[in-house]
């Protein structure tokens, strides 16, 4: 079986030997687990789904850490979010000590005002996504990536229902007492349809039946666990008047494809979403490059009220602002860049570039002829571009 490189793993490393704990975030079967045994194979382990083990640990905290070899990993600790300020005592009677306490957990929010009131200071916190398509080496939009998929395609099917079941069992209605999984089930495949949009709450709630505050933390869920990105918008005016609600992305395209029922490349191409999942593609992907620099995801998208559109604005290295759009189709034509154009010019003396990203092969990372200053290039040159 195949093991792919993680470029979170330098990172890693290098929070473990700047911090007493290390915490690791993302969605299941993202690989959490696996990255950390694999860049630490000498921490011992420990997981906090076994019953027996989160048992032991409920019961007597102070005592089950004493048990624990460090440096340890500490898998699932939101089952037992509990040791926290146990740890944080650990931490803080030898803080010289780096790397000794190695946690993950799947349920960001939950997890996180945790380590707000007892690990601040004290723990790097970084996301691990699913596999991007740097780190495969490829992509395949309607596969996705998370890892198991990936060395299993044809079984994606049955994987995608399963994950789904477990998640809306396990997670969803742990955390939110949800009563109708059915109905949430529905709120899924309607979000799905409506990825690469503009977030309407009231939209999602009346076909569904549901309040727009219940619609609010249903989205909270899915995008603290890493399933969704909220993009917000660009909040520079450059003279325009903006729009100011966010873009809504699924970060895995498998997922996405799943919930719409899109089985095959063929039937992505015929689909009326595949120039929105392309466009969820090279959203998640820049801020998967960003997350794996230990980067917040740093990603907007700018719309104003006279319909000047452009996909992505990433800030960079002394203030660059890299412009961005997705474009599905492998022929590229001038109308295609316009905006960037547009754009650029409104931005005036602040330094800036733009970048028209398609999914055909790579075009030279050079300034496209198609609108002058614009270069034209695959996800891959773009992220070259903005490392």
């Amino acid at each position: 079986m195949p093991a792919y490189d993680r470029a979170l793993a330098p990172t890693l490393r290098r929070a473990a030997r700047a911090f007493p704990a290390v915490i690791l975030t993302g969605p299941r079967r993202a690989g959490k687990t696996f990255l950390l045994r694999r860049a630490f194979p000498a921490a011992s382990y420990h997981l906090l789904e076994d019953p027996d083990v989160l048992a032991r640990a409920k019961a007597d905290p102070r005592g089950w850490l004493a048990d624990v070899r460090t440096p340890a990993i500490v898998d699932e600790i939101q089952h037992a979010p509990e040791l926290l300020p146990y740890i944080r005592t650990l931490v803080d009677a030898v803080p010289s000590r780096t790397g000794r306490w190695l946690l993950t957990g799947s349920q960001d929010f939950s997890l996180m005002a945790g380590v707000t009131e007892s690990m601040a200071g004290r723990a790097a916190v970084l996301h691990l996504a699913p596999l991007s398509a740097a780190e495969l080496g490829r992509w395949n939009l309607v596969v996705g990536g998370f890892p198991e998929v990936v060395l299993r395609p044809r079984s994606r099917r049955l994987w995608f229902g399963s994950y789904l079941q477990t998640y809306l069992e396990r997670d969803v209605r742990g955390l939110l007492a949800v009563r109708d999984l059915a109905v949430f089930r529905r709120f899924l495949a309607l979000l799905a349809s409506r990825t690469g949009q503009l977030l309407n709450r009231s939209d999602l709630a009346a076909p569904l039946g549901v309040s727009v505050p219940t619609i609010s933390s249903w989205l909270s869920v899915l995008e603290t666990t890493g399933h969704v990105l909220l993009v917000p918008p660009f909040h520079e005016n450059f003279g325009k008047r903006l729009i100011k609600s966010p873009k809504l992305y699924w970060v895995d395209t498998g997922l996405v494809c799943f919930l719409l029922g899109i089985e095959t490349e063929a039937e992505l191409a015929r689909s009326p979403f595949a120039g929105a999942i392309f466009e969820s593609f090279v959203a998640a992907e820049i801020v998967k490059h960003r997350q794996a620099r230990g980067l917040p995801a740093g990603v907007h998208f700018f719309r104003d009220e006279q319909g000047l559109e452009v996909d992505f604005l990433v800030t960079g290295r002394g203030g660059t602002v890299h412009l961005v759009e997705a474009k599905w189709s492998r022929t590229i034509a001038p109308s295609d860049a316009r905006s960037l154009r547009r754009l650029l010019d409104a931005i005036g003396d602040r330094p800036a570039d733009a970048t028209l990203v398609h999914r055909g092969k790579a075009m030279a990372d050079t300034p496209a002829a198609v609108v002058p200053g614009v270069r034209t290039t695959d996800v891959a040159g773009l992220l070259r571009h903005l490392a």
